[in-house]
């Protein structure tokens, strides 16, 4: 009987996912603390795309994705840098920088990032245009148990967070898969078409943990008259 109780204790705590399909995580304030984590069970990746699409008035820097193994804190980072008005991934050792987007406040953004292991070139597609590709890094895979984090950046495995680069708004739609997408997948995301939903992570089958206030709350829908 006692065995039982247990067992139906840590089903009930056992965290499942959750569709977040109309739905936002809302991070209302700047802090070191607040933030989502994301799991996956995969730990290796020869390729990778993430998308998401955010909405803040912040005028400074703020971390906008965050992947760090036990080996890299840094291993897939997107990162806004106010002073250069420039988005900044870094990927395994390296980064670089892509600016020219006209990143308004108050304003929902799509934004996916693409990186290949075998060619070592990033693009980045900010509300469906595409930028350059870049070379940063190639010939080894992110490996490692990842722990993926919206609203802060790792400056250590799960934590180091700063709070002048917390995220503060709302952020909804995050996908994440190991393989690059296609440009016309790419536009059927940001157009909100049919699209193939994340393999790694899926927003409408979303396994994560809030830490501190943050907020799932209803999309934000614009009433026309």
């Amino acid at each position: 009987m006692m065995f039982l109780l247990v067992l139906i204790m840590l089903t009930a705590c056992a965290a499942s996912p959750q569709d977040l399909s109309g739905k936002m995580f809302t991070f209302p304030q700047q802090t070191n603390t607040a933030h989502v984590r994301l799991t996956t069970s995969r730990q290796d990746f020869s390729a990778v795309t993430v998308c998401h699409r955010s909405f803040t008035d912040l005028k400074r820097d703020h971390a906008l994705f965050s992947l760090a193994t036990p080996s890299n804190q840094n291993e897939f980072l997107i990162f806004w840098s106010e002073t250069n008005k420039e988005i900044h991934p870094h990927i395994r050792q390296g980064k670089t920088e892509y600016g020219g987007w006209d990143y308004k406040p108050n304003t929902w953004h799509s934004i996916c990032t693409t990186w290949d292991s075998a060619s070592g070139l990033v693009q980045l597609w900010f509300d469906g245009q595409p930028s350059t590709r870049r070379f940063i890094s190639s010939g080894s895979n992110i490996t490692g148990s990842p722990v993926i984090v919206l609203g802060q950046e790792q400056d250590s495995l799960g934590g180091g967070f700063d709070i002048k680069q917390s995220f503060v708004g709302m952020m909804t739609d995050v996908h994440m898969w190991n393989y690059v997408l296609s440009s016309c997948e790419i536009h059927n995301y940001v157009d909100e078409l049919n699209f193939t939903p994340g393999n790694v992570l899926n927003w409408r089958a979303l396994d994560f943990k809030i830490t501190g206030k943050v907020l799932v709350e209803d999309q934000l829908i614009v009433c026309h008259s």
